[in-house]
């Protein structure tokens, strides 16, 4: 598509069971960037939700042609929700927002306003996030911390999803296809001009967190598999060192059976304890490959990233 019949702007919004914040979100960003006189496309994507999210949504694309629908056939989660707009979006810059009205859609001003300026990418920072929990904050503050340390990548501190993308990068983006993805990471990994905007992130409208403890653990795991080899080097420096330390004890019990025979003392405890330890690292190492060849395997068996049902008020 030309670049003058693109729309200015495209909004890619992942729902999953939102019924409680649909209308609110929807009625903000329109007031926002309607208020702008910005020529516009909204992009909601149902990622299988249970409740009225679909039905709403629906509701919303009757009312307003700019809205877009796009209906999973089951659960395929927030990272592929998030790909499937932007493969149906068509605006000369992208923003990905969630529903839960925690990154404040005014924002979207301050983005708009750099991307004009030449800028490709504009990530939002988070100064303050109101209404979690001091675990929450924390271990989020400890994992992109982390991610910078291990990764070859410049992921921005304190950042979501929640940034503007040109059309150009967009484009970048759909060549990378692979299941796990980290999309934040994929960003930041394309390169182009970057900056950022600060804000306050809100508490959630309404509902529930999307993104539980062991969610979180497993985007996490996600995010460092897809970016680094660090935890394979770990692994191998485990079994030089393991290999090390048997070394050790064995010139430790040749020496004490050769010059002091009256300590060495028959029974299985040293050995015991050096065949759980040993046993352990190696469990750990394997689990460390698993993980690895899963995603290989994933990778290999060329599946679509998801499957769309049904399609609500695309050309």
């Amino acid at each position: 598509m030309n670049d003058q019949h693109r729309p200015t702007l495209s909004v890619v919004v992942p729902l999953y069971n939102e019924e409680q914040v649909i209308a609110e979100m929807h009625s903000r960003l329109q007031a926002v960037l309607g208020a702008q006189g910005l020529d516009f496309e909204i992009i909601l994507v149902n990622d299988g939700s249970r409740d009225r999210t679909e039905e709403l949504a629906k509701a919303i694309c009757r009312d307003h042609a700019n809205v877009r629908l796009l209906s999973f056939s089951r659960n395929f989660g927030h990272q592929i929700a998030v790909t499937a707009g932007l493969d149906n979006s068509v605006g000369q810059a992208v923003v990905i927002i969630d529903a839960d009205l925690q990154d404040p859609p005014e924002v979207i001003i301050d983005m708009l306003e750099k991307w004009r300026a030449g800028c490709h990418v504009v990530y939002g920072v988070r100064l303050q996030r109101k209404g979690e929990s001091l675990f929450k904050v924390v271990t989020a503050a400890a994992f992109y911390r982390l991610m910078r340390r291990l990764t070859g990548v410049d992921i921005p501190v304190d950042t979501g999803d929640f940034r503007l993308m040109d059309r150009q990068v967009v484009e970048q983006l759909l060549t990378m296809r692979e299941r796990n993805r980290f999309v934040r990471g994929m960003v930041s990994w394309v390169g182009f001009r970057q900056e950022k905007v600060e804000y306050v992130r809100e508490p959630r409208f309404a509902g529930e967190t999307k993104y539980p403890f062991k969610k979180m653990l497993r985007f996490a795991i996600d995010g460092v598999l897809s970016f680094s080899d660090v935890p394979l080097k770990i692994s191998s420096v485990f079994g030089l060192l393991c290999a090390l330390f048997s070394f050790l004890l064995i010139l430790y019990g040749l020496g004490v059976k050769l010059f002091y025979p009256q300590f060495a003392i028959p029974g299985w405890a040293s050995v015991f304890s050096a065949v759980l330890f040993l046993g352990g690292v190696q469990l750990m190492c394997i689990g460390i490959l698993g993980e690895y060849l899963g995603r290989v395997y994933d990778e290999i068996k060329g599946r679509p990233l998801y499957v769309v049902r049904e399609r609500t008020n695309f050309r």
